[in-house]
């Protein structure tokens, strides 16, 4: 559970009381419903040495027993016992939704920031062209890569694994994948995000996107509608029988495309800060507590900018505590 001196934030000595004792609940409440012990290092770990135990990540054996060499949950797979460490940096797998930066256009491939030890690459040839038609990629299509993806655009795919030269290789070739605009970029410990079947989620209430990566970078932005390539077509054929027409209609949507309403942007920058909220608190960030956080800060009258305050976060500590509390009398 995260400390008080890790919080940063001015409280007061009330505040102070209120905040260390609902930590304190919420570390109860999470020693209880864990069956797995929790250890520091050197601490011993009961096992049985006749079953052949298979001493795995975070253990080694001293004098004959088997000691915990970092802090997390012990974890027992059949004779595997591991270490779980409780703040771990972000370590791909196959199939996680990320969100990245472009930092580099290179010939055939993009390099991404993913809060990993080394950087992701994206190829040319595992992503969707704008035009939608499935291809091979042409010297044409390599000579306008600074049209689909520059350095600093912001980015979500998804991990394909790594390659045989050691490197992360990532892919794009779905309509929810791609560049992301009109939003913020956030960016928490990754183990605040545990991964789930959606990551994808529209707010619909706020006509907000969120997407939590894997890897620690969330993105709060105005919604877009992924449109489907039949319907593209359909709408190019159109545009060509009624060219003038359209084209006073296409100049209105470039107008309103860059305008991004002010009701949008207040609800994304609601979202984000309640993501900070939480993340600053150490909660593990799913859907359903974020949007806690903001109806909450909507129920209180709380202007935007005051949901960072002192008494806010104590009162989302002391709201997590009763949340977990219910949650636990049912499983009774």
């Amino acid at each position: 559970m995260r400390e008080l001196r890790d919080l940063q934030l001015p409280l007061n000595q009330t505040q102070k009381i209120r905040l260390r004792r609902a930590l304190q609940q919420l570390q109860d409440l999470a020693s209880k419903a864990s069956s797995s012990a929790s250890v520091t290092v050197a601490d011993t770990i009961p096992v049985n040495h006749e079953d052949g135990v298979l001493k795995g990540h975070g253990t080694s054996e001293l004098d004959g027993e088997v000691v915990a060499t970092l802090c997390g949950v012990v974890e027992r797979v059949n004779k595997l016992v591991y270490v779980r460490a409780l703040r771990a940096r972000y370590k791909p797998e196959t199939g996680d939704i990320i969100v990245g930066r472009v930092t580099e256009v290179a010939q055939k491939r993009w390099r991404l920031e993913i809060n990993f030890s080394q950087d992701a690459i994206l190829m040319l040839s595992s992503m969707n062209l704008p035009d939608g038609i499935q291809r091979r990629r042409t010297a044409v299509d390599e000579l306008n890569m600074r049209s689909i993806f520059e350095e600093s655009d912001v980015i979500c795919a998804e991990v394909r694994g790594f390659q045989h030269d050691g490197s992360l290789h990532l892919q794009a070739r779905s309509q929810k994948y791609g560049k992301l605009e009109r939003g913020q970029l956030l960016t928490v410990p990754p183990y605040l995000v545990k991964r789930r079947k959606q990551h994808f989620h529209h707010v619909e209430k706020f006509a907000v996107d969120l997407i939590l990566g894997c890897n620690g970078f969330i993105w709060v932005g105005e919604h877009v509608e992924a449109r489907d390539n039949m319907v593209e077509d359909q709408d190019n054929k159109s545009e060509q029988q009624n060219s003038k027409l359209n084209t006073r209609s296409l100049r209105l949507e470039e107008q309103e495309s860059t305008y991004t309403p002010v009701e949008t942007r207040q609800s994304i920058c609601r979202i984000a800060n309640a993501v900070r909220v939480l993340s600053s608190l150490g909660f593990s960030l799913n859907v359903e507590v974020i949007m806690g956080t903001v109806e909450q800060s909507i129920s209180l009258n709380l202007d935007i900018h005051e949901m960072l305050g002192a008494e806010f976060c104590v009162q989302i500590a002391e709201r997590e505590v009763e949340r977990r509390s219910s949650l636990t009398k049912k499983r009774r």
